[in-house]
C-alpha cells in the first residue's frame, strides 16, 4: 500500500529536498508540480536507495537544477511505501 504526501519548497531548496527524500529509501515516486502542472515524474525502485540516488546522478539532476532555477516555489508529491508488517497487528 502506498501513501501520497505533498511538500511545498522554494526553488533554491528543491534539489536538496529531493535528494533527501530519495535517501530515505521508502519512496516509490517523486513528482514535481508547479501551478498544478506536473513538471517532472521520477519513478524510483523500492528498497534500492543506492540505485535511486544513482538514477538522479546525471540527466534527472540536470533537469532538477533547471527547474529549480526557473520556479520560485514548487510542490513535491511523494508516493511512499507503507510498512505493512503483519506481526504488528
Amino acid at each position: 500500500m502506498s501513501i501520497k504526501e505533498r511538500i511545498t519548497v522554494s526553488g533554491s531548496n528543491l534539489v536538496e529536498k529531493v535528494k533527501e527524500l530519495v535517501r530515505q529509501g521508502n519512496i516509490r515516486r517523486v513528482r514535481l508540480i508547479h501551478e498544478e502542472k506536473a513538471l517532472l515524474d521520477i519513478p524510483l525502485s523500492v528498497g534500492a536507495p543506492a540505485a535511486a540516488v544513482a538514477v538522479l546522478a546525471a540527466p534527472l539532476l540536470a533537469a532538477l537544477v533547471a527547474i529549480a532555477a526557473l520556479v520560485k516555489e514548487c510542490t513535491i508529491e511523494i508516493e511512499k511505501v507503507e510498512d505493512t508488517d503483519e506481526s504488528k497487528n
